[in-house]
């Protein structure tokens, strides 16, 4: 037997019959740095469940990430036994065009599809599939092929971005993603993810000790010291984060992570424990200053992410617009809430009430949900799909589109604030009382000379006052701090607005939208397998229809 597990096709970004300009394959210039420009962080992430799922399986297993339909054909006419389709709402027409294509091309393949999409109300009677991957992705599909989904689970060694550009430099991959959990007990009524794992954790790594062990192992494979941490709420484990850090102490190691945390875990831990460990981002959800939410309650956030900051600790906030109680004068108070915090990157998201959260429930309920907004509208970046007392759906566009532009000319780049932060960074903790905090001046120092690389592009390229006023006032700091640009530095300036200079010219042309690269990976199949030389479908253990819940991937 042999598994394809895919994503959705290609192009991405673009106004077809399958998909949207703004539902862009890229995490930060889509929902976090859209708005500026020249400076938007470009890259994207792959679809890591899927690379999970693969490398859990006995059966041979190829992952086909990000595919044009013409190569998704191709594929299909290897004969795999067992196709699973990743998708989300708003890429529903996509996995509905890719189940048509393995009916006409390989019959007598079973269909799984997996993902958020999985939730769609009557979504047995929209596509024409065998089984929908429910809950733990993994053990899911250990079930269907009948293999012992007890076994341990093992860690792919996958890097967590590709396709990276920074002010049109092309960067390598530095990250490998870490998956230590799914799921987030917090259960916030819009969180799908929460939702589709029944609001409890299911963890991969349920211990210090496995986590230690899972980072040694990636690192012996890519070598890197850096990790994106996928997992909902990170620090949330205090016992399992306590046993990592003397794991780390014990060994002498040191690793750097991003991860997901809400504010009150961040107070919980303390900030000073999060830089012992190598915590250097947080995203963290501040959605609204009205404390609708408990994990935001009683504490003072933009407090906590200046002292995040101060740790040289990176930090998303991310803000929630359209929610019940904005009008268009508290909608304005809650962008300037979020904006004020201070924070490297700011994302804001319309509300979106999706099938399987108590959100979705609750309008639905009240009669709120737009259901002639076709799903292929359904992804946050554009116009809501509910009724909302104070807003049209035009008006929303227009409205999230701005609070974007205010946070970029109000506070420059992300890009400048992230020098600033790691500036601040080296100097709290070259003089630190604690050792281990103290032992990340080298790689902070580093980190700063870097972006004075920068520096100069990012004056002549400026698109607003106040990002020449972080350019003026970084270049000066950095001068005070490091001295004269060495002519190794003067150099790489140059070399670096060569590059701004060609890709302001793309962005200024049509040809701005990049599309992440397409990817085969099989996993345990000989050559004459991946060619399709060894087809022949057979009888699969009985998998139950159920819509409780998604595995199959996170996309």
């Amino acid at each position: 037997m042999k598994v394809l597990l895919s994503s959705v096709f290609g192009p991405f970004g673009v106004d077809d019959e399958y998909g949207r300009k703004l539902n862009v394959m890229e995490l930060f210039h889509n929902q976090v740095t859209r708005e500026q420009g020249l400076f938007s962080l470009r890259m994207n992430h792959p679809s890591f469940g899927l690379y999970l799922i693969a490398e859990n399986l006995e059966t041979p297993t190829a992952v086909l990430d990000f595919p044009s339909l013409d190569r998704f054909r191709q594929e299909v006419r290897k004969g795999y036994d067992v196709i699973g389709i990743s998708f989300i709402y708003a890429n529903y027409s996509k996995a509905k065009k890719m189940v048509e294509i393995i009916r006409e091309v390989s019959p007598g393949t079973k269909v799984v599809l997996g993902g958020h999409g999985v939730n769609i109300p009557g979504i047995e009677n929209l596509i024409d599939f065998d089984h929908l991957s429910t809950g733990d992705g993994v053990a899911w599909f250990r079930r269907l092929l009948g293999e012992d989904e007890k076994k341990p689970i093992r860690h792919p060694a996958l890097w967590s971005t590709v396709n990276r550009r920074v002010m049109g430099i092309p960067l390598p991959g530095t990250a490998a993603v870490l998956m230590p959990g799914l799921g987030c007990i917090n259960a916030c009524s819009f969180c799908a993810t929460s939702h589709h794992f029944g609001k409890k954790y299911v963890g991969y790594l349920n211990s210090g000790k496995e986590l230690f062990q899972a980072l040694q192992e990636i690192e012996g494979k890519l070598g890197c010291k850096e990790f994106f941490v996928m997992d909902e709420n990170f620090l949330k484990d205090r016992q399992r984060i306590e046993e990592f850090a003397e794991e780390l102490e014990k060994h002498k190691k040191r690793y750097y992570m991003g991860v997901f945390s809400s504010a009150e875990t961040i107070n919980a831990v303390g900030v000073e424990f999060m830089a012992r460990i190598g915590i250097d981002f947080v995203w963290v959800g501040v959605e609204s200053k009205e404390t609708v939410f408990q994990k935001t309650q009683g504490i003072d956030i933009k407090a906590t992410i200046q002292k995040l900051r101060d740790y040289g600790i990176h930090v998303l906030a991310s803000g929630i617009l359209f929610m019940d109680h904005h009008t268009r004068e508290t909608m304005q108070e809650d962008i300037d809430y979020v904006i004020d915090i201070n924070s490297d990157f700011v994302q804001f998201m319309e509300l979106g009430p999706v099938p399987g959260t108590a959100l979705y429930e609750q309008l639905e309920k009240d009669g709120r949900i737009l259901h002639d907004v076709p799903y292929i509208e359904w992804h946050g970046q554009d116009k809501i799909w509910f009724k909302h007392e104070h807003f049209t759906r035009d008006e929303t566009s227009w409205y999230l589109k701005d609070a974007f532009r205010q946070d970029y000319e109000r506070q420059g780049p992300s890009l400048l604030r992230l020098a600033e932060t790691t500036l601040r960074g080296y100097r709290t903790v070259r003089n630190h009382a604690d050792p281990r905090v103290r032992s990340l001046t080298d790689r902070l120092k580093k980190r700063c000379l870097s972006f004075r690389t920068l520096f100069p592009a990012a004056r002549h390229f400026a698109e607003n006052a106040k990002t020449v006023e972080m350019v003026e006032m970084l270049a000066r700091e950095y001068r005070q701090e490091f001295g004269r640009e060495s002519l190794l530095t003067v150099a790489a300036q140059c070399l670096t607005h060569l590059f701004a200079f060609v890709e302001q010219r793309l962005i200024d042309g049509p040809g701005s939208m990049r599309q992440p690269p397409t990817r085969l990976t099989p996993y345990r199949m000989s050559l004459l397998t991946r060619l399709g030389w060894s087809s022949n479908p057979r009888k699969l253990a009985a998998a139950p229809v159920q819509l409780d819940g998604v595995g199959c991937s996170r996309q």
